[in-house]
């Protein structure tokens, strides 16, 4: 059984649809990554899979469950976080306020949770009581993922997690992102920079105009010549 299965999403904005019937799937532990030139859906996706709008037609299952058109804080309580590409942190808050405010639906005791965020993240650990804002872009980016994985998900949906970032710093967060896959998160990757997402996945999706094009082994379509020439810059 799938972690979670997609099929047959048509969903949009308003008049306006953006998918025509998507499908994807992915594996509990592993990571899949969505590419294809802008406007053909990859975020739309992501947003109807987290319940951020309603899909007209089709299916969202996850861990067997259907989970189609719940609301986020319902989907959140299932194990499923989502990292938009921007807006995804609380400027105005200290870093350590952005990691409890993650917590926010826990119950528990989390602080050995918070440790452990400052452990994966070391760069946030000396500067937990400064404001979100004073960061830089890599550094924002590395605390919306630690204030998501606060809730300790099966899942993560990342949106663009190296956009805009100086070159510099894609390395490091592609590289937490194997980190937090390896320590056992499943990550669905929408990101641009295809040829290092690839590298990452197991799996891999072309949209193209709302529909499926193309779907195969990660290192498969990063030896593809027609999604090198198309999507990888050569």
């Amino acid at each position: 059984m799938s972690l979670l299965k997609v099929s047959n999403i048509v969903a949009g904005y308003g008049e306006t649809e953006i998918l025509h019937g998507v499908s994807i799937a992915i594996e509990e532990g592993h990571v899949v990554t969505i590419i294809g030139p802008n406007g053909s859906g990859k975020s739309t996706l992501l947003k109807a899979i987290f319940g951020l709008i309603k899909p007209k037609k089709g299916q969202v299952l996850f861990q067997g469950k259907d989970i189609t058109g719940l609301a986020p804080e319902t989907v959140v309580r299932r194990g499923l976080c989502y990292v938009p590409q921007s807006s995804n942190i609380f400027p105005s808050l200290s870093i350590n306020e952005n990691l409890e405010m993650g917590a926010f639906i826990r119950t528990d005791d989390f602080r050995q949770r918070l440790e452990e965020m400052y452990l994966l993240f070391p760069d946030l650990a000396g500067r937990r009581k400064d404001r979100a804002g004073t960061l830089s872009g890599g550094q924002r980016q590395m605390l919306a993922l630690a204030r998501a994985l606060m809730l300790d998900p099966a899942l993560l949906l990342l949106d663009e997690p190296s956009a805009g970032l100086a070159p510099s710093m894609v390395g490091s967060v592609f590289e937490k992102i194997l980190g937090i896959n390896r320590s056992g998160v499943a990550i669905l990757l929408v990101e641009q920079n295809a040829r290092e997402a690839l590298k990452l996945s197991s799996w891999g999706y072309v949209l193209a105009s709302g529909r499926n094009q193309l779907e195969d082994r990660g290192e498969n379509l990063l030896n593809n010549p027609d999604v090198a020439r198309l999507y990888l810059g050569g």
